[in-house]
């Protein structure tokens, strides 16, 4: 009984064959309010199968593939279902396929930024190095 109300594990089919984009992709999830998903939209950084767009209200249906930048990486999506409402993770995540190789999605920093955090010799000594700079400095003296 619970799979007729669409609480099951898969998303309620909608009646109309074609959704906004800017209401699918925060029905998916993909960002916190409507509005920032409208602003991606309306400054052209969406591709839908390819072609650019500049319109919150285009219609997309399933089977298109949307290319958007989020978060420092660009998301290759393929849309398997439209939804009806904004519902909990799990009901987001069935409405897509994410087309992105999992190598990339994993590593967040990127190599030249990861090697500067770990740079050693930078900043303050800590009271270990500290005790060994002057130990040094007392046989060299000796």
């Amino acid at each position: 009984m619970a799979d007729a109300q669409g609480k099951g594990g898969t998303p309620p089919a909608p009646t109309a064959s074609k959704m906004r984009v800017d209401k699918w992709l925060w029905h998916a999830r993909f960002f916190k309010t409507r509005g920032l998903a409208t602003k991606l939209v309306t400054a052209g950084h969406l591709r839908v199968n390819g072609d650019k767009i500049a319109k919150a209200s285009h219609g997309i249906t399933s089977g298109d593939v949307l290319t958007f930048p989020q978060a420092k990486q660009v998301r290759v999506i393929r849309i398997q279902a439209l939804s009806t409402r904004r519902g909990p993770a799990p009901e987001a995540q069935a409405l897509y396929e994410d087309l992105d190789p999992p190598a990339d999605r994993t590593d967040n920093v990127p190599q030249s930024q990861a090697s500067a955090l770990k740079s050693v010799g930078k900043g303050r000594p800590t009271k270990k190095d500290r005790r060994i700079l002057d130990q040094t400095r007392r046989t060299m003296l000796d």
